[in-house]
């Protein structure tokens, strides 16, 4: 499997940034990528509430999910968007932070909304309450694939290890993680969680991320980590894409799953225990 990591600098346009994300597509095709994967909030990243309201769209409506069909289907490839932000009918007024699966006809296969919402201090500065705008979903998502099967997160699941066992039990060989990491977390954090989650599991890890900065408000900025990669289920890092946006195109042996699981069988060796 070829596997196209479009590494994105998005604004808080979703005219400008569809714009630029499908020409990294296109970059991604031409390279032969047969599955092309966005990261998270590939619309818009934007704090500012209002504003949001006033520019995301239903599903059914968003200029963004119908562009990224079409050149899903002109491509003739499997495309995941990492994530649109959406609007909904939550009686809160908070939107989806939604991943899809689309298949080279263009048809979506499958949705994902965000289950973990990041409600975090990460310094006394700096401060992220998610959940105050979007709603989390309740729903894990596996989805068939040429390649075998695929467990569907978004970014702050990948600190919640039992959603990726549950997805690897469930069947799933490839486990998507787009993020908009932020850069404090993810010089931290990044590879060490994404290695785990491919070690402890036996999948490959697909993680396109945002990277840069970002004016999320009128006055307010914030810096996304970048390095989106791919880890082989043994935990080797095949790719990591540093901080330039661009289209990074990897090859990944869909065997090597089962190469892994066989040396180390961990999730056929759950044991009942008790304890606090």
């Amino acid at each position: 499997m070829r596997a196209g990591l479009l590494q994105l600098n998005v604004s808080d346009d979703p005219t400008e940034n569809l714009a630029e994300t499908l020409a990294l597509m296109a970059d991604a095709a031409a390279q032969g990528a047969e599955i092309v994967l966005t990261p998270e909030v590939t619309n818009c990243l934007s704090f500012n509430r209002s504003y949001q309201r006033d520019i995301l769209r239903p599903e059914v409506r968003d200029p963004t999910l119908a562009g990224l069909r079409d050149a899903a289907q002109a491509h003739g490839i499997w495309l995941l968007i990492g994530s649109l932000a959406l609007r909904t009918a939550d009686p809160e007024g908070r939107f989806a932070n939604r991943s899809f699966l689309i298949n080279p006809a263009g048809t979506i296969v499958a949705r994902y909304d965000k289950i973990h919402m990041f409600d975090v201090d990460v310094s006394a500065t700096e401060s992220y309450r998610e959940s105050s705008a979007y709603r989390p979903g309740t729903q894990a998502t596996l989805a068939d694939t040429p390649w075998g099967k695929l467990g569907m997160t978004v970014c702050y699941d990948v600190r919640f290890p039992m959603l990726y066992r549950k997805l690897a039990q469930a069947g799933a060989s490839f486990l998507t993680i787009p993020a908009a990491f932020t850069a404090v977390t993810g010089a931290a954090h990044w590879e060490v969680l994404l290695r785990a989650r491919a070690i402890e599991t036996g999948c490959f890890v697909l993680a396109p991320g945002q990277t840069g900065s970002h004016a999320v408000t009128p006055d307010r900025t914030i810096q996304t980590h970048g390095h989106s990669m791919v880890v082989a289920p043994w935990g080797e890092v095949l790719l990591d894409a540093g901080t330039e946006p661009g289209a990074y195109v990897v090859d990944v042996d869909p065997d090597a799953v089962t190469g892994a699981r066989s040396r180390v069988p961990s999730l056929t060796a759950d044991q009942r225990w008790e304890g606090p």
